[in-house]
């Protein structure tokens, strides 16, 4: 049995989270370093929120340093989003394949964030909401970012796939 655990003030509960997902801007500062680079600083994100899962974010490539990414032939499909673009991330000699993915022509609930990049944070020097480094969400599959003001259980670890 899962037990929810109950925010406290001015937190979330990912368990509070809609199914299927909502996106909504957010205007936090979004930052991502890798290798030492600044890879990303947006305050000009979009967060999907699912029941389970901490928040994804998904970032302008306006605001990414995009010559360090390029598309590879992976492809997944989401139920709700539609199909993903996987792209490696290449600074020097360091190379982290499939790290980040983006919805390109996503369904028409999802258009706002057509060609935004979600990065999995395990991989990164650090992540980073507004100041606060994140924790990568458990497991390998799931790209959320976990926060103070967000609480759980989180979907990802192990046992949890039924959920």
């Amino acid at each position: 049995m899962i037990t929810r655990i109950e925010p406290g003030p001015g937190q979330e509960s990912v368990w509070d989270y809609p199914r299927p997902p909502r996106i909504e801007p957010t205007s936090r500062q979004i930052r991502i370093i890798f290798q030492g680079v600044e890879i990303v600083n947006t305050q000009r994100a979009y967060r999907v929120l699912e029941t389970s899962h901490p928040p994804v974010y998904y970032l302008p490539p306006a605001d990414i340093q995009m010559q360090y990414l390029r598309p590879t032939s992976r492809h997944s499909l989401c139920e709700w989003k539609g199909q993903a673009t996987y792209y490696t991330l290449s600074v020097g000699e360091a190379r982290v394949v499939d790290v980040a993915w983006a919805y390109l022509h996503p369904t028409p609930a999802f258009a706002a964030i057509a060609g935004y990049l979600a990065f999995y944070a395990r991989p990164m020097d650090a992540c980073y909401v507004d100041a606060e480094q994140v924790t990568p969400q458990p497991g390998e599959f799931y790209g959320g970012w976990i926060t103070h003001d967000i609480v759980g259980p989180f979907k990802g670890s192990p046992g949890t796939w039924g959920w």
